[in-house]
């Protein structure tokens, strides 16, 4: 599937979801009932590190808005694309580039927030011990990735390393932790990951290893929602995420998500990324 266009399967299921589950959806909202809404994570971690992270602002969510969150994600990023693509998630986290390609179109996702003050890069790691000591020595090498679709991860490194005329034989191997654990165990000389991923994986992996390089920054994931989400709904849990900060308990929540708070976001903010004209193709390859 090219960024561009969904196939006739994916069409056929938005024109279905806008037929009669947001009507459905609209009227449970102005009957006053409490929803059931799926949120969708991009597997960068484990599902059960992704749980532990962004389960108890789940929780802050209901307590916030009356309506009930389910954790979802997916078994991979490619397999969390396609079912961007279906708009399986009522709200999802999302990388910059998957914002980009998922919210175009009239059935696409919609921003809601993002970290405050943050900015994402890419980086690159080897093992601390590596003989590695600068991009060129990457020549020839195998280097691990978490998914061809991975902004920071793998996109901003791949075009950098094409750039500069470094030949390399990129592996996909499902998640940033999984990156991180072949390189500390030398399946890999090198790998790609973002530095929120690699604070949060595991300490006896992450002292295994050193960034070599880091990209430029770019505005950071966004938390969007599918437009059959009630405009009432969207801004009970957008004022949600902006409040967090405030609340009780809030500073263990965002810890655990190493970020300072949320703030509102557009669909502009992530511009920086369009620029880019990345053509990386998305979802399960046929």
């Amino acid at each position: 599937m090219r960024i561009d266009k969904f196939s006739m399967t994916y069409r056929a299921i938005l024109v279905f979801a806008a037929v009669f589950l947001v009507p459905q959806a609209r009227a449970a909202v102005e009957s006053g009932e409490p929803l059931v809404l799926t949120f969708g994570f991009v597997p960068q971690q484990a599902a059960s590190t992704l749980l532990r992270s962004w389960g108890p602002v789940l929780r802050f969510l209901e307590r916030e808005t009356g309506h009930r969150f389910v954790f979802r994600t997916a078994p991979d990023i490619p397999t969390f694309e396609e079912r961007l693509a279906t708009g399986e998630y009522d709200f999802a986290y999302m990388n910059p580039y998957h914002f980009t390609v998922f919210n175009q179109g009239d059935e696409g996702y919609q921003a809601v927030a993002r970290a405050t003050g943050k900015r994402i890069r890419g980086i690159l790691v080897v093992r601390k011990d590596s003989p590695i000591q600068s991009l060129q020595q990457l020549n020839g090498v195998d280097v691990a990735f978490p998914a061809p679709a991975a902004f920071a991860a793998s996109v901003l490194p791949q075009a950098h390393l094409d750039t500069e005329g470094i030949q390399f034989q990129p592996h996909y191997v499902s998640s940033h932790d999984s990156v991180y654990q072949a390189v500390a165990k030398s399946l890999f000389a090198a790998g790609g990951g973002v530095i929120r991923t690699l604070k949060a994986t595991n300490p006896v992996v992450r002292e295994q290893l050193r960034v070599l390089w880091a990209t430029p920054e770019y505005t950071p994931h966004a938390v969007a929602v599918h437009p059959r989400v009630h405009s009432s709904v969207i801004d009970q849990v957008q004022q949600a995420l902006v409040n967090l900060g405030t609340r009780k308990g809030a500073r263990t929540m965002l810890e655990g998500l190493k970020i300072n708070g949320f703030e509102i976001a557009r669909n502009a903010d992530w511009d920086d990324v369009r620029q880019l004209d990345i053509r990386t193709p998305v979802g399960l390859q046929n």
